[in-house]
């Protein structure tokens, strides 16, 4: 438990910059401004500058500087605020299909999960471990709260649309037109051992995996050692035995699982800034160049292929149908990506 902090965050993606709120945001909102109107809801400059925080933030923790950060911030600031007006777009969205119970579902499996993870059995006890450690569960849960409801409003109105939209012809044409996608890839299964640098000298953590690399080559008992010594597993999330297909893993996983037969073990994994991974080998199944017609796979190929652009359309509706005002000030800097598609912004009168 002493290393929760620093794996919950990892989960959680508070390098985002989730924070209570401090004196001087109290101040900035004394003198606040509206960024932009939309439809009944507003983007102030607070919540911009808190954005911005939780991005220069999230760069430094990875190790970027922060004058760097700050300066790409403020070249990206017209994004940025782009971004949070489709964001509010889409929360307006939800609320109008009413999604509410189900986001809330959505929330509450990802502390279930944690709670799980950590054999916490009530969730004020998770609540009062995430305070001790200097973290805010209700600043999670909003954060949380609101990447749901952008994922299940995209994925309703969006993915599942394109996804099923297709008829069984133009499945049949799509697979005959790109046979070479549908073939069968190499999958690696794998049991992984995660070591957090959180609290510790990094050095140490290095040297403490290969040192059980070596335990495990020897003959040690795989299963103790991974009960003993694992964190939270970043590879597969920490759900023990998982088949990955190293095509679609970074090069680092994929170079590590290079000639590591069944049984095996790869060398200790630099899953920085967060740990050390090690990944035991469970079962291969080699590739294959047949084309077989699988009818979810052309489908989900299909979603790939044209759901960015569906979704385009999508927020372009959104805004259509919309009251979107932007503040003299940041109207040269937001609208031209905003409306890069449609060009113009909606009269104020509409």
């Amino acid at each position: 438990m002493r290393y929760f902090r620093s794996v919950f965050f990892a989960l959680a993606f508070v390098a985002l910059g989730v924070a209570g709120v401090s004196a001087q945001e109290t101040e900035e909102r004394v003198v606040d401004e509206v960024v932009a109107q939309v439809n009944e809801g507003v983007i102030t400059l607070s919540k911009v500058k808190r954005e911005a925080k939780g991005i220069i933030d999230e760069g430094v923790q990875q190790g970027k500087k922060r004058e760097e950060m700050e300066k790409l911030v403020e070249e990206k600031r017209g994004e940025m605020i782009a971004s949070l007006i489709h964001e509010e777009l889409l929360v307006q969205k939800a609320k109008e299909l009413r999604l509410d119970s189900e986001v809330e579902a959505s929330v509450n499996r990802r502390f279930l999960e944690i709670m799980k993870q950590y054999n916490m059995k009530t969730l004020d006890e998770l609540y009062k471990e995430m305070e001790r450690t200097g973290v805010n569960p209700e600043d999670i849960r909003e954060m949380w709260r609101k990447q749901a409801t952008k994922d299940i409003v995209l994925q309703k109105e969006v993915q599942a649309k394109v996804y099923w939209g297709a008829t069984g012809k133009e499945l049949k044409e799509y697979y005959e037109k790109h046979k070479a996608r549908f073939t069968k890839p190499e999958t690696v299964t794998v049991s992984e051992i995660f070591l957090a640098f959180a609290g510790r000298d990094e050095n140490a953590v290095r040297e403490k995996a290969k040192q059980l690399v070596a335990q495990l080559r020897a003959g040690g008992d795989f299963a103790k050692i991974q009960k003993e010594n694992t964190d939270p597993g970043q590879v597969t999330q920490g759900r023990g035995t998982d088949k990955i297909r190293p095509a679609e893993m970074s090069a680092i996983i994929t170079d590590a699982l290079k000639g590591v037969k069944i049984g095996g073990f790869t060398d200790p994994i630099n899953a920085e800034p967060v740990g050390v991974v090690i990944l035991r080998v469970d079962a291969r199944e080699q590739a294959s160049s047949e084309s077989h017609f699988d009818e979810n796979a052309v489908r989900l190929a299909i979603t790939q292929e044209k759901g960015p652009e569906e979704q385009k359309k999508f927020l372009a509706s959104l805004r259509a149908d919309s009251y979107i005002k932007i503040s003299d000030s940041y109207r040269p800097i937001v609208s031209p990506i905003l409306f890069a598609d449609d060009r113009k912004e909606k009269p104020a009168n509409k």
